[in-house]
């Protein structure tokens, strides 16, 4: 049996520091793939078909609107192979409470059916919020474990925290 980090992140202008900032790479991303590179797991970023607003505001405001739609954004493939994969490290960042729609179009789109999705989000105070319920919730073929929540602006220096976290929870 196998693992996949499957994984929502945003470059760009995110929110960290109290303010608006530049990120090169968003943090959900930087934490994805140092647990791929621990686990020698195939690593899989969701990535939505129409990108998001360059502008951090204007994406909140989008995120907003497909969470009260319960949208389901159509996302780039091709998908990975699921074939013998039992776990699925989720990452993703906190978007209003919970994860972006993009995540649940990709969840949607995969057997879950016997697999264990293992979360992890990157946020700037609000930690999981409602996402592990969320996920329960909506995606009952899948185990679901407790997560991790890491802050945005800690996520460069919290690799090491992350991969302990995933070895032990997998």
């Amino acid at each position: 049996m196998s693992t996949l980090v499957a994984y929502y992140s945003r470059a760009g202008q995110n929110y960290g520091n109290g303010g608006v900032i530049n990120l090169p790479k968003g943090n959900t991303e930087i934490l994805a793939e140092a647990i791929a590179s621990d686990l020698g797991a195939v690593l899989f970023k969701i990535e939505t078909v129409e990108p998001y607003p360059t502008d951090y505001f204007a994406t909140t405001d989008v995120a907003k609107r497909e969470l009260r739609e319960n949208a389901r954004p159509d996302i780039q493939g091709p998908l990975p192979s699921m074939d013998g994969v039992d776990t699925i490290v989720l990452g993703y960042p906190n978007w209003w409470g919970t994860m972006p729609m993009a995540v649940k179009t990709f969840l949607d789109s995969v057997d879950l059916n016997g697999v264990t999705i293992v979360p992890f989000c990157t946020n700037e105070g609000s930690g999981l919020g409602g996402s592990v319920n969320d996920l329960k919730r909506t995606y009952p073929a899948a185990k679901v474990t407790s997560g991790l929540s890491v802050r945005g602006t800690d996520a460069k220096n919290s690799t090491a925290k992350a991969v302990a976290w995933a070895r032990k929870s997998i």
